[in-house]
């Protein structure tokens, strides 16, 4: 009874269930939904300290930055459920209004991003290598694939087309997704040089892959999970493309304070933990596999595999 006393007292505020209404939509900082909802931010920060406190929000601290993603399953799964059957009998103008605004956000995140990829795009393989040596990064990629066909793989977030020219020779088709056309074209010049016969690009958002459930065999996420708005729904779309036992390997950061990077290479976040791509990972299907650990450069790199359920699972290596 207590429970179910501290979350009605806590959705008992129009503001407040707009808050959580826009959290199951994507993770915002509270500036954001400072700017969605019109409220100042530390009326917004109030009100998100009351649903964290009743469980139905949670914040992370990223640098200088805290987002804030819904909280638990078992307690926000039931509100939501009450909150949709509501809804259906009468429409709410807030909520017509505040998915306006929202969009808008999105946008924003998007032009910006995009923006800073065609600028760079010449210079991608470089802008990586000052953070971490990349060799060492795709030696172990290559390990942790192993030696055998991967079958088929797609490579989201291709870029200038480096993992492509390093696998798509041990595919029987490989597919390289990205939004930016100056990084395809890139891309494309390379595997031409290349001879890669069985490479494909397209351009597509990694939110919306170009491919039907359960067609990729494998899928690569390099270094470009930190430049997306909803990490989670990337993973899942990911997830969603792969057959059983396929396999989604990320290479990206790992969870730092590097603050600069956001305005100045454009990332959205400041790497991962180790607790967040399982969280991802559990609520996709996804099971670890093995996690190796990339220290010596700037960043410390990180490598996570995830088998998509329906295949023996192996046990977890942590380098």
């Amino acid at each position: 009874m207590t429970l179910a006393l501290d979350i009605f007292r806590a959705l008992a505020d129009a503001t407040r269930l707009r808050i959580l209404a826009l959290l199951r939509s994507m993770e915002l900082s509270v500036g954001e939904l400072a700017q969605v909802l019109g409220q100042s931010q530390p009326r917004v920060s109030r009100h998100v300290k009351i649903l964290c406190d009743a469980g139905l929000a949670e914040r992370r601290k990223e640098g200088s930055w805290v987002f804030v993603g819904v909280g638990s399953a078992a307690k926000v799964d039931p509100v939501v459920a009450a909150l949709d059957a509501w809804n259906g009998i009468e429409a709410d103008h807030w909520a017509v209004a505040d998915a306006a605004r929202l969009a808008a956000v999105r946008a924003d995140r998007a032009t910006s991003a995009a923006a800073w990829f065609e600028a760079n795009a010449g210079q991608w393989d470089a802008i990586r290598s000052l953070h971490v040596a990349e060799e060492q990064v795709e030696a172990a990629i290559s390990d942790v694939l192993g030696d055998g066909q991967i079958g088929r793989l797609i490579d989201i977030g291709t870029g200038t087309g480096r993992m492509l020219e390093l696998f798509a020779g041990r595919a029987k088709h490989a597919l390289g997704i990205d939004r930016s056309s100056e990084m395809l074209r890139l891309a494309r010049a390379k595997l031409s040089e290349r001879g890669l016969a069985n490479a494909e690009l397209r351009q597509a958002d990694l939110y919306a892959l170009p491919l039907g459930d359960g067609e990729a065999d494998a899928a690569i996420i390099h270094h470009v999970l930190h430049f997306a708005q909803q990490p989670g729904a990337a993973i899942a779309e990911a997830a969603r493309v792969l057959s059983p036992g396929g396999r989604l390997l990320i290479a990206d950061f790992a969870a730092h304070d590097r603050e600069e990077l956001r305005a100045r290479d454009a990332h959205t976040r400041l790497g991962f933990s180790d607790e967040q791509i399982a969280q991802w990972f559990a609520g996709t299907g996804l099971a670890p596999v093995r996690t190796e650990t990339l220290e010596g450069g700037e960043l410390t790199v990180k490598l996570w595999l995830g088998r998509k359920l329906g295949s023996p699972v192996h046990e977890v290596k942590a380098a």
